[in-house]
């Protein structure tokens, strides 16, 4: 079955720079999440409002078929996502049909804070870490899941991220 993984995380934890180095180091598609919102929720985000449940359910079922579409070629797929909530991954699921392996990317408030406010060009502005901390659900033991501290350099993420079993079982020989 091909695998689908998902980097999730609040604002500012490098979702898309490891997604998009993992990608690379595996030889499959990336995907971010974030380029598939509609209209409403970047104008919604970009004025400081949190998105509902709502506003995410419809986004969370395109981004699942999307990556569905890009893991049947090459049996394996990357998306950064923020997937904050269990339900969130849940849908994910569903949408995509596909084994998910979630990978949380964790680190202080403090350093998400700085990671956040040197950015310029992303429509999620500073203010909304705290509601994205508070609304965060981190993965329970029941889900196919694992954390990555996100002090380390992105080269020693991306080794760790390899090493898991659920990947390496997916890898080309």
């Amino acid at each position: 079955m091909p695998l689908g993984i998902v980097i999730m995380g609040v604002s500012g934890c490098g979702k898309t720079t490891i997604a998009r180095s993992l990608a690379r180091s595996l030889r499959v598609k990336f995907l971010d999440a974030d380029k598939f919102h509609p209209a409403s929720n970047i104008e919604k985000m970009s004025s400081g409002t949190p998105l509902t449940d709502s506003d995410r359910e419809p986004w969370l079922d395109d981004v699942g078929a999307r990556l569905a579409r890009e893991a049947q070629d090459r049996g394996i797929a990357v998306l950064a996502c923020s997937a904050l909530r269990r339900t969130y991954r849940e849908r994910l699921k569903r949408a995509s049909g596909l084994d998910l392996f979630f990978i949380l990317l964790d680190g202080s408030k403090a350093v998400l804070q700085r990671r956040v406010g040197r950015r310029t060009s992303h429509f999620m502005p500073a203010t909304l870490l705290d509601s994205q901390l508070a609304t965060l659900e981190r993965p329970d033991q029941d889900e196919r899941a694992f954390t990555v501290n996100i002090s380390q350099p992105v080269k020693k993420m991306i080794e760790e991220i390899l090493k898991a079993p659920e990947i390496k079982d997916h890898q080309s020989p």
